[in-house]
C-alpha cells in the first residue's frame, strides 16, 4: 500500500536520502503505550460501538487536528515495582507484545496512567477485582498525576487500589519510520469504559473528546473531514469488521509489528505500508 503523503519537508527527505545511503542511523524508538477505549455505541444494535478519540490541538508540532487515541511514552516511574497490580501475569503480556515481562509490565502501566492522565478514565480498582468509582478525589489527583507531582503508585496506594491488567487486551504494534527523528514502538490495547465513569479529556493533549463509531470515523476520513493517522484508521477498520465490545476484547490477535516506510521517488513523498495491514483510505 502507497499512501501519498501532504506534509513532507526538505528536512525529512534528506533523512529518507541519508539513512537509505548509510549515512544515518535511525533514531532508537521509545516504547510507548496506546488505549481504545470501548462503549456499546447508545440507541445501536448490541454489536454496535464507540471509541473514544481525542483531537489534537492546532498548536502541536505532530499532527495537529488529529484524531486519536489516549495513549503515551513509557516512563522511567512506570516501572516501579510498586504500582499495585492484579491480572494476568506480564509473562504473558510479553509473549504477546514481543518484550521481556519487564518491559510489559511497565507498558501495561503506561497505559493505564496516560488513559487516566489524557482522557479521565481509570482502569483500576479494588483488590477483590471490582471496579474503581470515581470521587472527590478524581480531577485533583489526575492532575497531580499529569503534572507529576505524584506517580500512579502513589496514586494508587492513597487510594487502595490495583491495576487491573486483565481490563487490558493486547491489540497491535506499531514502528514509526525509521526516517522519522522521534520514533515510538507503541503497542496498542483496547479495553471497555469502566462502569460509573465518563471520559474528559486533558486540554493540553485534546481541545475535543468525542465517542466515534468506527465506520463514522472512516467515512468522514475518507471525505476529508477527520484527519487520522494510519495506526488509527486500520484499528478503526478492524474494529468496524469485529462486532460489539465483547468480541473486540474477547479477541487473541497474532501482534505482529508494524513499520511503514518513507521513500522519495522522482520527488514524491510516499508511505509504504504492509498490504496485509489492510490499511483502509
Amino acid at each position: 500500500m502507497r499512501i501519498q503523503l501532504g506534509w513532507f519537508d526538505q528536512r525529512l527527505a534528506e533523512r529518507v536520502a541519508a539513512i537509505a545511503d548509510g549515512g544515518l542511523v535511525p533514531a532508537v524508538p521509545r516504547d510507548a503505550a496506546t488505549v481504545m477505549v470501548l462503549r456499546p455505541a447508545p440507541g445501536q444494535p448490541a454489536d454496535a460501538v464507540e471509541v473514544l478519540m481525542l483531537r489534537r490541538p492546532a498548536a502541536m508540532a505532530f499532527a495537529p487536528g488529529a484524531y486519536v487515541f489516549p495513549g503515551g511514552s513509557v516512563d522511567s516511574a512506570d516501572g516501579d515495582p510498586r504500582i499495585a497490580w492484579s491480572g494476568p501475569d506480564p509473562a504473558e503480556f510479553g509473549e504477546r507484545l514481543g518484550c521481556s515481562p519487564g518491559c510489559a509490565r511497565a507498558l501495561v502501566c503506561a497505559a493505564v496512567r496516560e488513559t487516566f492522565e489524557e482522557a479521565g478514565v481509570l482502569l483500576a480498582g479494588k483488590p477483590d477485582g471490582s471496579p474503581v468509582v470515581p470521587g472527590s478525589w478524581w480531577d485533583e489527583d489526575r492532575a497531580a498525576l499529569s503534572s507529576g507531582a505524584i506517580t500512579f503508585a502513589e496514586l494508587l496506594s492513597r487510594h487502595g487500589l490495583v491495576l487491573l491488567a486483565g481490563l487490558l487486551t493486547p491489540w497491535a504494534r506499531w514502528i514509526t519510520p525509521e526516517a522519522e527523528p522521534r520514533r515510538f514502538d507503541a503497542r496498542f490495547f483496547a479495553a471497555a469504559l469502566p462502569p460509573g465513569q465518563r471520559a474528559v479529556g486533558h486540554h493540553a493533549e485534546a481541545d475535543l473528546t468525542a465517542w466515534v463509531r468506527p465506520e463514522a470515523a472512516l467515512g468522514a476520513a475518507r471525505a476529508g473531514s477527520m484527519t487520522l493517522l494510519p495506526p488509527t484508521a486500520t484499528t478503526l477498520n478492524e474494529f468496524a469488521a469485529r462486532g460489539g465490545v465483547a468480541q473486540i476484547l474477547g479477541s487473541r490477535r497474532t501482534i505482529t509489528p508494524v513499520m511503514p516506510r518513507l521513500v522519495v521517488e522522482d520527488g514524491q513523498p510516499w508511505l509504504l505500508i504492509p498490504d496485509e495491514v489492510g490499511y483502509p483510505l
